[in-house]
Parts: C-alpha cells; structure tokens; sequence
C-alpha cells in the first residue's frame, strides 16, 4: 500500500452530539472538551495509518473559528497531514450540524503531532 492510500485509508470520521453537561456558562462546548476530541480523533488517525504505538507530542495552532453550541450534531475528521521518519502530523477539523436543517459549518481545526514508538518508549520508524 501506497503512503498516499494509507493517508486516505486512515482517514477517521467521528459524530458525537454536544449535550449540556460539556458546555460552559455561554452554552457552548467547553474548549478543552474540543480539544480533547480532536486530539482522541488525531490518535486513532494516526494509529490507523502507522499501525503502531503511537504518542501525542504536540498540539500546533488550533483555531476556534465557530463557538459549538450545546443541542448540535458536530463532525471531527482527523486526517494525517504529513509523514516525517519517526513523527507525523494529523489535520482535525470539526465540523457542526443542526439537528434538525442541513446547516453545516466548519467551526474547529488544529493539527496534532505524533511519534511512534517502542515497547520502551523510544521513537522508532513509521514506514
């Protein structure tokens, strides 16, 4: 398999529904929660596509283009980005749905760095 179809073959779409109990005072999804998502997206993604252990070792600029708002539908597609000899980068975005038209809004994105690893923790080749 070509590094271009494990990219496309790695590709990780999740839908969660955003309920109160994850929202703050604004009615909107906490930060963090996002960026929790994104990074538990970004692993699998990353998982999928070396099919080894892999660790998070940075979150580069992610940006809040849209608040979430608690009672939507939202998207996050983790798409790996780039691919170094022991690291990689994934691309998150998160995407929102009303629950009840075919509204739908880009609202999150950040990309997250990988390093796979050994059983003793050391940085090994992905490919």
């Amino acid at each position: 398999m070509t590094t271009e179809e494990r990219i496309e073959a790695s590709e990780t779409r999740i839908f969660k529904a955003v309920f109160p109990n994850t929202t703050n005072h604004y009615d909107t999804l906490f930060g963090g929660t996002a960026m929790q998502l994104m990074d538990e997206v970004a692993f699998i993604t990353a998982t999928r596509f070396a099919r080894k252990r892999v660790v998070t070792v940075s979150s580069d600029k992610i940006d809040f283009k849209k608040p979430i708002p608690a009672g939507t539908i939202v998207e996050l597609i983790g798409k790996v980005s780039y691919v170094g000899k022991t690291s990689m980068k994934v691309n998150v975005e998160i995407f929102t749905e009303q629950m009840y038209s075919y509204e739908r809004e880009k609202a999150i994105v950040g990309d997250f760095t990988f390093v796979a690893i050994d059983e003793f923790k050391k940085p090994i080749q992905i490919l």
